[in-house]
């Protein structure tokens, strides 16, 4: 089976895969970017393609799934982090009379 061939997935991890996609897509991802992403979502979720072996009746991991579309990396700088605590501070301050 050369690689990319899609033929031992079931046609249940086939479905998941077309609604991942739509997802990244309707998000701004590209279309190979997001196939490729779809892919291995389902691969980490259910182990690859479940039609042949031992590999079946393994239970999923829906980590990936519930982990999709959260924005990373969006914290507070320090610089920010700082200003809000003066802020509070000062609010605290004026508040109790001092």
């Amino acid at each position: 089976m050369p690689r990319g061939d899609k033929s031992s997935y079931t046609d249940k991890q086939k479905r998941k895969a077309e609604h991942i996609e739509e997802g990244y897509e309707d998000r701004g991802v590209g279309h190979k970017e997001a196939e490729r992403r779809v892919w291995a979502t389902v691969n980490k979720e259910s182990g690859g393609g479940k039609k042949s072996g031992s590999g079946r009746g393994k239970m999923e991991d829906h980590a990936a799934s519930k982990k999709g579309g959260r924005i990373g990396g969006k914290s507070q700088s320090h610089a920010d982090r700082s200003a809000a605590a003066k802020k509070g501070w000062e609010t605290r301050r004026k508040r109790s009379g001092g």
